[in-house]
């Protein structure tokens, strides 16, 4: 009875947006809006890095941007992600079926998520410190001696023993230490990327599939400028790792593509099955990859991102002002993203 009745509500209040036509021409507008509004998000600070690479400036303009980027993903996460996901499960059609309705499983897979994260994150780095010394060539060095990072405690016992045992000098303990933060700066990168992808995939197919007008118009706008800042966030971790130009063009290009994709998939799975985007199946894997997407961009956030560079980067702590400034670049970044859940 409390299923029917919940069924007949959301029909009432979404039948009076909904117009098939309407819907298609302002989803394949959608498509290159953000596929636009993407590339220039993520392109900005990539280019402005290999622009300014080299000059006084370009440490401090770099970790600025990558607080800004923390920001920015850790507002997707906790107020854009997060909130939509547990939605999602709390819809009346789902929180009125068992075991739905007996256990939070948001909080539960955002918690998996976030282990998930680490436990990627633990072994890339011990891979990485055990096998640093044979896989360091294949790596660009760092080239800048302001941007030294302290490493892990598992990385510099390996260094100093290999120094106490003769295998290396004094130049080659600064080359292996720099190679393998800038290996962890890649994977912090690789990783965040797949969250990001996790979280665009769901805007896009979401999007695709809908077919209410009045919810689709605000929600293009807010994308648009969303795609922007989450990009920012992105390429100013790729910008600080400095990945080949090729590495560099895919991951930007996956970026950018992503949502568009996921529209598309969207359109063409409405098209095929006539899927409603409101059904109880939809609302669950909507809220069950939201939230397993924000439990990672959670923990890349607060781990890889802010802790990194706040208390383990010496050059925010030998300079006061940098500090107060990367604080905040980190508020406006999250106060940027935060903003935009107004309308989406």
């Amino acid at each position: 009875m409390a299923t029917a009745a919940c069924a007949l509500e959301t029909v009432a209040r979404t039948l009076a947006c909904r117009d098939g036509v309407a819907a298609a021409q302002l989803k394949v507008t959608s498509i290159f809006v953000i596929f636009v509004t993407s590339v220039i998000g993520i392109l900005c600070p990539v280019l402005l890095a290999r622009l300014f690479q080299g000059k006084p400036a370009y440490d401090k303009a770099t970790l600025l941007i990558k607080c800004f980027a923390a920001g920015v993903i850790l507002s997707t996460s906790l107020v854009h992600v997060l909130p939509d996901a547990f939605a999602a499960l709390s819809d009346c059609q789902v929180a009125s079926l068992h075991p739905w309705r007996d256990f939070p499983f948001a909080g539960l897979v955002t918690l998996i998520g976030a282990l998930v994260a680490l436990l990627v994150d633990v072994t890339a780095t011990s891979h990485a410190g055990m096998h640093g010394g044979g896989d360091a060539p294949e790596y660009e060095p760092v080239g800048t001696k302001g941007e030294m990072v302290v490493v892990e405690t598992e990385t510099k016992k390996l260094v100093e023993s290999r120094i106490e045992m003769g295998e290396l000098g004094g130049v080659e303990r600064v080359t292996l230490e720099e190679d393998l933060v800038r290996m962890k700066q890649r994977l912090v990168s690789q990783v965040l990327e797949i969250g990001i992808i996790f979280h665009s995939v769901i805007i896009g197919v979401t999007l695709g599939m809908s077919q209410n007008q009045c919810t689709i118009r605000p929600l293009v706008a807010a994308l648009a400028f969303h795609q922007i800042f989450e990009g920012m966030g992105l390429g100013g971790c790729i910008a600080q790792a400095r990945f080949s130009f090729g590495t560099t063009a895919y991951m930007c290009f996956m970026f950018a593509v992503t949502t568009p994709m996921g529209i598309v998939l969207g359109m063409i799975l409405f098209s095929a099955t006539g899927y409603d985007d409101s059904s109880t199946n939809a609302l669950i894997m909507e809220g069950l990859l939201g939230s397993f997407s924000s439990g990672i961009l959670i923990y890349m956030a607060l781990v890889d991102l802010i802790a990194l560079d706040f208390f383990h980067n010496k050059m925010m702590n030998s300079i006061s002002w940098l500090k107060k400034a990367s604080f905040i670049a980190l508020v406006l970044g999250s106060t940027s993203m935060s903003i935009l859940a107004i309308w989406a």
